[in-house]
């Protein structure tokens, strides 16, 4: 990661090209993309103490919901000697993987490929630093990072032209739930609280994904063995199946972003509203063998388990006395009130951007929406600077991304829509990403794949050469301009 030139302050203190701040599967894929390339000085900071990537969801048997070719290089570099395949094939794992016949690693086992991968990148990749601040210095155009070792307490300084945003989406607690006190415990954490909920008599897990429904499933097949009450709460009409067929997938593809971040704001709200079974369903798989295991429960006779669809959480208690808690539900479709009562709670109740407090002395120098979201550039671009400048396409290897430029990475939900937090674009966001900062291309960046279109044809101005008359039959297409 060292580029062959270190810039540096006039008291020799180096400047790096750039500097991500979070090192998730994103940011650490940036890291491995950008390694290679000449000239190139990134840093990437953490504060975890080692790369660490929902350990508290690493049941062993389950899986990614994506295909290993989704790894941190591979579709931008399928010669990276950071792929998944390289990692298989250095821990002696590259058969057995090939026998299996599965295209899904393990999610434990992806874990330990980006552990691998963060090893080979050496000093470039610190973790255990705590970013407190980032200051902008306008005479050197440089952004001053202050942090802290979490380990030592030592404070450092460092300097960088630009910035990758990478801090991830921390856990969400619904209004309702939150500050309940007692051992109430968050989906990302449900490994580290599992032998203590089998201890309770009751147990009620709160969501409507895939998390939700694997820990449904683990605490499921222990039902018997423990003696538990097993509770299901989704206020989703049904159980969703993540949606994978081939033409849905298209959606994550260039077209489809270069669509949805031309539309307007309103829009793409209600659209990221109306796709999340296309990123946040329950994978079929799942789905399946809870339904199994519940036939296979029921042989004796009822399982103790309630499975409760359409109902929302208005409300909760925590009584300390009994260590238990009250939950006020609601049926929607009955617009009828219940409650229930569990001794265990867990909150699978996802994730949801933040934004990070370091940032406060340079957010003027953001771009903001009027909602107070990053208002973000087709390019992954939030600062000011970028959006001053006349348009916004970006179709090519163009100018270079100048000083103070910042990018993001999973933050843009709302401006380039569901594709955001799948790990199978990260590698493509991440070209994007370095074609801006160089302006030219060191990956290949794909412009289109789709078999679809996404939107209506452009009209075309009278007289211009494409002007004609519409063909006629089934497959005219009529264009207008509303």
């Amino acid at each position: 990661m060292t580029g062959d030139h270190h810039p540096r302050t006039p008291d020799g203190e180096r400047i790096h090209d750039f500097a991500a701040i979070g090192i998730g599967p994103f940011n650490l894929g940036l890291a491995c993309l950008s390694a290679p390339i000449p000239g190139l000085d990134g840093l990437f900071l953490d504060q975890k103490p080692e790369f660490d990537w929902h350990s508290g969801m690493l049941l062993e048997d389950a899986e990614l919901q994506t295909p290993f070719m989704s790894d941190l290089v591979t579709l931008a570099d399928p010669t990276s000697p950071y792929s998944f395949l390289n990692y298989l094939k250095e821990s002696g794992r590259l058969y057995p993987f090939y026998i299996r016949e599965r295209f899904y690693p393990l999610r434990a086992e992806y874990n330990d490929y980006c552990r691998w991968a963060a090893r080979k990148l050496g000093d470039a990749v610190l973790f255990g630093r705590r970013i407190d601040t980032v200051e902008y210095d306008p005479e050197r155009a440089v952004y001053l990072l202050h942090s802290t070792d979490t380990a030592t307490g030592e404070r450092h300084l460092h300097r960088a032209r630009r910035l990758v945003l990478g801090t991830g989406t921390p856990p969400y607690v619904p209004a309702p739930c939150r500050d309940l006190g007692g051992d109430a415990v968050h989906s990302s954490d449900y490994l580290y609280a599992k032998e203590n909920l089998q201890s309770k008599r009751s147990i009620t897990v709160v969501g409507s994904g895939q998390s939700a429904a694997e820990i449904f499933h683990d605490l499921l097949q222990d039902v018997d063995g423990h003696g538990y009450q097993l509770n299901w709460v989704t206020r989703s009409p049904r159980f969703f199946p993540l949606e994978y067929t081939k033409l849905t997938l298209e959606m994550t593809s260039p077209e489809y972003a270069d669509h949805f971040h031309s539309l307007p704001d309103d829009t793409r709200d209600r659209l990221v509203t109306s796709q999340k079974n296309l990123y946040k369903g329950i994978d079929t798989d799942v789905i399946n063998a809870i339904y199994d295991l519940l036939y296979v429960k029921s042989r004796l006779g009822p399982p103790p388990v309630r499975l409760l669809t359409n109902t929302e959480v208005t409300g909760a208690g925590h009584d300390p006395d009994p260590g238990g808690y009250r939950l006020e539900l609601r049926n929607t479709d009955q617009e009828r009130d219940f409650t229930l009562d569990t001794q265990g709670l867990v909150l699978a109740t996802g994730y949801r951007y933040r934004r990070p407090d370091f940032l406060a002395p340079v957010s003027d120098r953001l771009a903001w929406d009027a909602a107070g979201r990053f208002r973000v550039r087709r390019d992954y671009r939030v600062d000011a600077d970028a959006h001053a400048a006349a348009g916004e396409a970006v179709d090519g290897p163009g100018a270079q991304a100048p000083p103070g430029s910042v990018f993001v990475q999973n933050a843009e939900l709302h401006t380039h829509g569901f594709v955001s937090p799948d790990l199978g674009m990260g590698a493509y966001r991440n070209s994007y990403i370095l074609r801006a900062m160089l302006g030219r291309e060191p990956y290949a960046v794909e412009r289109s794949i789709a078999f679809q279109e996404f939107g209506a044809p452009a009209p075309q101005a009278p007289g211009s050469p494409d002007s004609g008359s519409a063909p006629v039959g089934d497959e005219a297409l009529e264009v207008t301009n509303r």
